[in-house]
């Protein structure tokens, strides 16, 4: 854990606390090594930046390997819409692929 870059990026969010980049790099430092504080971190993002697309895609991975499937069918299929309302086709084409394969994992 780099708690040097953890300390640093906390600073930034209280800086900054109106930038989504900055909490979503944190949750990005905790992924691995805490995700349970990554997905909260997330899902706070989620809640007060719906617009910030790279979120949809974490959030959802992390509710799907803990087995929240109701809950990281909804942040697909949210995240889905906005990379299409955004015009953000390399972003759409990840989440659909990704919620393909979350579909075939739940049968």
């Amino acid at each position: 854990m780099n708690t040097e870059r953890i300390k640093l990026l906390k600073e930034f969010i209280s800086g900054e606390p109106d930038n989504p980049f900055n909490t979503y790099a944190l949750a990005m430092e905790y992924y691995e090594i805490d995700p349970s504080e990554s997905l909260a971190l997330l899902r706070s993002l989620l809640q007060d930046h719906p617009e910030y697309l790279p979120s949809y895609f974490k959030a959802a991975h992390l509710l799907w390997d803990t087995e929240n499937w109701e809950e990281a069918d909804a942040v697909f299929q949210n995240g889905i819409r906005l990379a299409e309302n955004q015009g953000d086709q390399k972003a759409l084409g990840e989440l659909k692929s990704a919620y393909l394969n979350f579909q075939f994992d739940r049968d």
